[in-house]
C-alpha cells in the first residue's frame, strides 16, 4: 500500500545523496523545494473553496479544528497557537488536536496514528458540534487517527476538509472538501516532514490568514487586531497605528492606551476623530471590518 504513495517513492534525484557534499545536499534540497509552491498553486480553487467554509463557520460562531498526526498534527498545532496573538481570536477559536495528545508533540507516539477511536475521542472531549469545522491533515493521506476523526464530524454534521500530499488519498473520501498537494517523492525517502511538510504548512497559512482577512482581523495589510501582550507586540501595535492613519508615535501611544489596547478601535478613532464608545459602536455595526466603519 505504502509503496503505491507518491511521498514513499525514491526520489531519481538523489539517490547519491549520501555521496554528496554538503554544499551539493543542499543545493538538491532547495531544488527539490521550489517545486512546492506550484504544486500548491495546483490546489487553490479547493483551498478556496476550504476558506469560504472557515469564514462562514467563524460567522456563525463555530469553530476551526485542524487533526493530524505526527508532523501534519504538530503544524496545525502551530498554525492554530498563533491565531490568538495575531488575529485576538478566543483560545477555542482554532484549535490544533494530535494523536497522542499534546505530549506527542515533544516526543513522537507514532502508534497513536493507527488508532481512528483516538480521532473520534478527541473531537468529542472537546464538544465538537455541527457549527464546527474539521480539516484532517495527513501527508499519506491514509492515517487512520484523521479518518476517524473526519468520520465522526461528518455524523455529527460538522464541515470536513481534508489535506493530503498524494492524489486519490484514502481521507479524501472523508472529507465534503478535498485538498490534494502532490509533492512528490522526499529528498529522504518517505521523510515527509521535508515537501510534504512543507506544503501542509503553505496551505494551513493560507486557510488561516485568508479566513481571518474574510472575518474582518485586517485592514488594508495590516493585522489590526493584533493582541499587545508583550514590549514587542506592543510596539508592533503602535506603528501597525501609524500605518493605517499617518499619526506619529506619540499620538499611536496615547490612542492605543484610549482604546485599551484595541488597535483597530484606535484607528478608527483616529480616521473619524471620535471617542472609543462610538469608534467600538461603528466596528460592531460593520461587522468587525475596519474600512466599512470608516465608510458607514
Amino acid at each position: 500500500m505504502l509503496e503505491k504513495l507518491t511521498t514513499e517513492k525514491r526520489n531519481d534525484s538523489t539517490m547519491k545523496l549520501d555521496q554528496l557534499s554538503t554544499k551539493e545536499v543542499l543545493q538538491l534540497m532547495n531544488k527539490e523545494d521550489r517545486k512546492v509552491p506550484d504544486a500548491v498553486e495546483a490546489a487553490l480553487p479547493e483551498i478556496e473553496a476550504a476558506v469560504k467554509q472557515v469564514i462562514a463557520t467563524f460567522r456563525s460562531g463555530g469553530r476551526l479544528i485542524y487533526t493530524g498526526a505526527g508532523t501534519s498534527g504538530r503544524l496545525g498545532i502551530l498554525d492554530a497557537v498563533e491565531c490568538p496573538p495575531t488575529f485576538s481570536t478566543p483560545d477555542d477559536m482554532v484549535q490544533g488536536l494530535l494523536a497522542g495528545g499534546m505530549s506527542a508533540f515533544r516526543k513522537a507516539k507514532e502508534g497513536a496514528e493507527d488508532d481512528p477511536d483516538l480521532g473520534a475521542q478527541e473531537l468529542e472531549e472537546i464538544g465538537l458540534s455541527a457549527k464546527d469545522t474539521v480539516i484532517g491533515i495527513a501527508a499519506s493521506g491514509r492515517t487512520p487517527y484523521v479518518i476517524g476523526a473526519l468520520d465522526y464530524a461528518k455524523a455529527l454534521g460538522a464541515a470536513t476538509v481534508s489535506i493530503a500530499c498524494n492524489k486519490g488519498a484514502a481521507i479524501s473520501k472523508h472529507a465534503k472538501i478535498t485538498i490534494e498537494v502532490e509533492t512528490g517523492p522526499e529528498v529522504l525517502t518517505g521523510s515527509t516532514r521535508l515537501k510534504a511538510g512543507t506544503a501542509q504548512k503553505l496551505v494551513l497559512n493560507m486557510i488561516s490568514t485568508a479566513s481571518m482577512v474574510g472575518v474582518g482581523k485586517v485592514y488594508k495589510n495590516l493585522m489590526v487586531d493584533v493582541k499587545p501582550t508583550n514590549d514587542k507586540l506592543q510596539e508592533r501595535a503602535k506603528r501597525i497605528i501609524m500605518e493605517a492613519t499617518g499619526a506619529d508615535y506619540v499620538a499611536a501611544e496615547t490612542v492605543l492606551g484610549q482604546a485599551d489596547g484595541q488597535v483597530k478601535t484606535a484607528i478608527v478613532m483616529l480616521l473619524l476623530d471620535i471617542p472609543k464608545e462610538e469608534a467600538e459602536a461603528k466596528l460592531h455595526d460593520a461587522g468587525g471590518f475596519v474600512r466599512t466603519a470608516i465608510k458607514a
